[in-house]
């Protein structure tokens, strides 16, 4: 029977040198079209379909296909077209935006999606270029290419104002226990880990070599490792629920209102009142805050009394209606979220400051004859930054409109004392039943574990959900579902996280060691 297993172990590991080989030799359309598929392959690792393994194809195969290239320009050329494929996949959601008004924006959409996909490969390419120019094979090449990702995941970060969107350590939001690693070294520490595992075959084929073999298990012990640590982590932990805020008990309202209603003139007073009677539904007597989406109220809210004095028919005695607004005049206009008390009064202000290019504002708009997705025809202001959103009853949040929580170590504000939470409103509506929303809130959810604090996320369409400082769900609303949830806000993880304290230093670190790493596997590899 052993000697049936070695054989077998045989004939498999030739046929995968084999095809390895195979890979390496392709030329032309044929290389680089396999590239993108083996970049859209990938993007079905993140939500909501979290098909994980197919990472191992999709980065093996990159690096297969990348050992038949000679030169700095191929290597590009082939990153740019794995980039273009998985990106095109996994923004594709984003065309969606433009149908929302499809007589004015309809016709570009395929330009849209074209043109962020092909800007976007461009950090794969480079990516496959640092990877060439160190001309190491093996081991020591699997932890270059997974070092380079992070570095080059970090500048898309904040590169153009940053779009951190499917960071690669993403793919495990799936579950707890790997992402408690995130509290360690942040989301970089998990994408560090995910590529390494994705492309560690390709240390053993072509020519099986010992060695490989080796890396290959110690990769996968790692990845075993990770795994076992969040579940220690988790174990230490209070039981889900258990630790929270004393007299505080939320309502999160997910009215799924269509963005192609949503700022009908004729449909706005009564898209407040469907909130008003989700809000004042059952169980309104325990209710403490309530928390509605982004821009929930369709109207300028700081300049509407009337209005407010409605809204105040929604706030819990003794408590507030936390709601996103608009708010400005004739000639600024910011996105904001606000608090009201039971007269209506605004108790707490923050205004939207890290913006979305041509959603929110037009950037470069003396050169580009465009308008804005949003409503109306001013471009958003941006707000002064990251505060402290102060409530009364409430311990003081970070607030954070839309994917202003995508942005690893950029969601809390640098004043002390520390938030306690993480208020995000947001409205995916633009997005439909497609993979944004899904993915959205995979990212949000990082935020609350890299941070060690609860988050609580309240969207137009979904998803809604309280999350604690260890990545748990509390309570959620499922995508296009109408309903309230109800949960008690939970406390903050007792340790701020090491990611938390040293920030961006963990980058640093991870490249330290890739760079560390290589150099010696490459010397036992001589």
């Amino acid at each position: 029977m052993t000697n049936l297993a070695a054989q077998a172990m045989d004939r498999s590991g030739s046929r995968l040198a084999r095809l390895a080989h195979r890979l390496g030799a392709l030329r032309g359309w044929r290389r680089h079209g396999l590239a993108m598929l083996l970049g859209i392959g990938a993007t079905a690792a993140f939500a909501p379909i979290y098909a994980v393994p197919l990472l191992v194809p999709a980065f093996t195969g990159l690096v297969w296909l990348h050992n038949g290239t000679d030169r700095p320009r191929g290597a590009l050329a082939l990153g740019w077209s794995f980039g273009f494929g998985h990106m095109a996949s996994g923004l594709s959601w984003v065309g969606l935006a433009f149908l929302v008004d499809a007589e004015r924006f309809g016709a570009l959409m395929p330009v849209a999606i074209g043109a962020m996909a092909a800007g976007m490969a461009i950090f794969p390419a480079v990516t496959l270029l640092i990877l060439h120019l160190t001309k190491l094979r093996g081991p020591a090449q699997v932890v270059v290419l997974a070092g380079a990702w992070v570095l080059i995941e970090w500048v898309r970060s904040w590169i153009f104002t940053g779009f951190p969107w499917n960071l690669a350590g993403t793919v495990w939001s799936f579950s707890p226990e790997p992402m408690q690693l995130a509290a360690y070294g942040g989301v970089w520490s998990l994408s560090f880990v995910t590529v390494l595992a994705a492309a560690a075959p390709a240390a053993v084929w072509p020519g099986r070599n010992r060695g490989g073999l080796v890396f290959c298990a110690a990769v996968y012990g790692l990845l075993v490792l990770v795994w076992i640590g969040g579940a220690l982590r988790l174990a230490a932990a209070p039981t889900p629920g258990e630790a929270v805020v004393e007299g505080v008990r939320l309502r999160l309202v997910q009215a799924s209102i269509a963005q192609t209603l949503k700022w009908d003139p004729a449909l706005r007073r009564e898209h407040i009142h469907q909130q008003m009677r989700l809000t004042l539904g059952p169980g309104f007597e325990k209710i403490t805050h309530v928390v509605w989406p982004e821009t929930a109220v369709p109207y300028l809210l700081d300049g509407d009394e009337d209005l407010r004095r409605l809204l105040a028919r929604a706030v819990p005695p003794g408590g507030a209606l936390i709601t996103g607004a608009p708010r400005g005049n004739a000639d600024r206009i910011w996105n904001s979220i606000l608090a009201l008390d039971a007269r209506g009064d605004i108790l707490a202000i923050y205004d939207n400051h890290h913006l979305v290019p041509f959603g929110e504002y037009v950037p470069f708009r003396s050169a580009l004859p465009l308008d804005k997705l949003t409503a109306g025809n001013i471009d958003f202001t941006a707000g002064p930054g990251l505060v402290q959103f102060t409530v009364p009853g409430l311990p003081p949040a970070s607030a954070l409109i839309c994917y202003e929580v995508i942005f690893s170590g950029q969601v809390v504000p640098n004043a002390m004392p520390r938030p306690a939470w993480l208020l995000n409103v947001t409205n995916d509506a633009w997005f439909g039943t497609s993979l944004g929303p899904f993915q959205h809130f995979a990212s949000a959810r990082m935020r609350a574990v890299e941070e060690g604090l609860p988050l609580v996320r309240a969207a137009n369409t979904g998803i809604t959900a309280v999350v604690d400082g260890y990545g748990r769900l509390l309570g959620q609303l499922a995508l296009n579902d109408v309903g309230v949830v109800d949960a008690d806000l939970p406390e903050p993880v007792t340790d701020i996280t090491l990611y938390a304290k040293f920030g961006i230093w963990p980058v640093a670190f991870l490249i330290f060691c890739a760079v560390l790493c290589s150099l010696i596997l490459r010397r036992f590899s001589q």
